[in-house]
């Protein structure tokens, strides 16, 4: 059984049921179904009323508001029955709970919707990577980060960052072997070049990261060699070492002396800036391939609400962000704007309001039995001395 089909199903047979559900689900869009044939007969059905069928001032709802929307449907989708929308009839318990069906066919379009985008998004960050480019990647991060604010809005709630108090299980993709011996090659050119000419730090050291190198190794090397920018001090293969050493790098593992010595032996003439600029793009597409595929494990659990949802989507497109600005720094553009909109200080839009509202009616308030007690203010029951509140305290834990 599919909990989404039935909520589809149990959703359309509320509208053939009775027509007037409709008025209840203008925040609902026929591409929010999942089944081509549920999306026809949701737009035909509200197609029948905007044309004010007959159906919606009879009662009881006559046979033809069934037939017309199935005949209207039936030229946008095949196979579509007659049968099949009885099938939907009897798939409804409660008309009167449309609402409630639409808030699942919502939701299911949410995950699905976020799904997609962050599978263009990775695509792109995986051609950019081949490309050795970054604007399409940077594009569709702006086109998934647009799709989280307007779901948040459809489904009423702020679009704010959160962080996923479990970290999404992804697997880190593996990068190509070309493009693995590339970004290394860079990333040990770069960091030659910085061990001879310790002058060129100036360059780099305000936007270029250790997280930034694809290699651990590379990215530790280059924090020793920002610590020693950073006190002033000498920075050749003999202090470099030394940092390294007192970093715990050569005592763990993480660098070995061949590698130490490869990198220090491999200097060549270049600029640390355009070195550095690779290194950048590198990490940008890198980025950008890791959160999609983050996004894309959210989405696909069925389990997460749509609010967190977006509220962590948009947590893990924060990462590109920040790498964004870096890159831009470093090409000399201005600062990027955020990909996630800042929150109204006056509160949620009225248009949020009206979307959380129409998705569930509140329960109506039902009076106490009895006789009305009269509420007492605060301010007018005397405080209690210290003797008595401790009174009051031991009565309590003696019970």
């Amino acid at each position: 059984m599919n909990p989404l089909l039935s909520a589809e199903q149990a959703l359309i047979g509320s509208v053939l049921l009775d027509p007037r559900q409709l008025s209840h689900l203008d925040w609902l869009a026929p591409d929010h179904f999942y089944l081509p044939a549920h999306q026809a007969l949701f737009a035909a059905l509200r197609t029948l009323r905007d044309d004010a069928h007959p159906a919606l001032s009879q009662e009881p709802v006559p046979l033809s508001w069934v037939s017309d929307a199935v005949e209207a449907a039936s030229t946008h989708t095949r196979g579509l029955t007659a049968t099949y929308a009885h099938t939907l009839v009897a798939a409804c318990p409660r008309p009167a709970h449309a609402p409630v069906y639409g808030r699942m066919v919502l939701e299911g379009a949410i995950h699905r919707s976020i799904t997609e985008h962050a599978t263009r998004l990775h695509q792109a960050a995986r051609a950019d990577a081949l490309q050795g480019e970054v604007e399409q990647a940077l594009h569709y991060a702006d086109v998934l980060a647009g799709v989280l604010s307007d779901l948040a809005q459809r489904w009423g709630t702020e679009p704010r960052p959160a962080t996923p108090t479990i970290p999404p299980t992804t697997v880190p993709a593996a990068p190509a072997p070309v493009l693995a011996d590339q970004a290394a090659e860079d990333e040990r050119l770069l960091l030659a070049v910085l061990a001879e000419e310790p002058k060129a730090m100036d360059g780099v050291v305000g936007w270029l990261r250790p997280g930034d190198f694809a290699d651990p190794a590379h990215g530790q090397l280059y924090r020793c060699l920002g610590a020693l920018h950073h006190r002033g001090e000498p920075i050749d293969r003999v202090t470099l070492l030394w940092e390294a050493q007192r970093r715990g790098l050569l005592a763990d593992g993480t660098l070995s002396g061949d590698q130490f010595t490869a990198i220090c032996d491999g200097v060549g003439p270049g600029s640390a800036e355009w070195l550095g600029e690779l290194v950048m793009r590198s990490s940008v597409t890198r980025t950008a391939a890791t959160s999609a595929r983050d996004i894309r494990a959210l989405a696909q659990n069925e389990a997460l609400a749509p609010g967190p949802l977006i509220g962590h989507a948009l947590h893990a497109l924060g990462r590109l962000d920040e790498v964004r600005a870096r890159w831009q720094a470093a090409n000399g553009g201005p600062a990027s704007t955020p990909t996630a909109p800042a929150p109204s200080p006056i509160g949620p839009p009225s248009t949020q309001v009206h979307a959380a509202l129409a998705r569930s009616t509140p329960p109506a308030f039902t009076p106490s039995l009895g006789r009305p007690r009269a509420a007492t203010s605060p301010a007018a029951v005397p405080p209690l001395s210290r003797g008595q509140a401790s009174e009051k305290q031991r009565r309590q834990f003696v019970r």
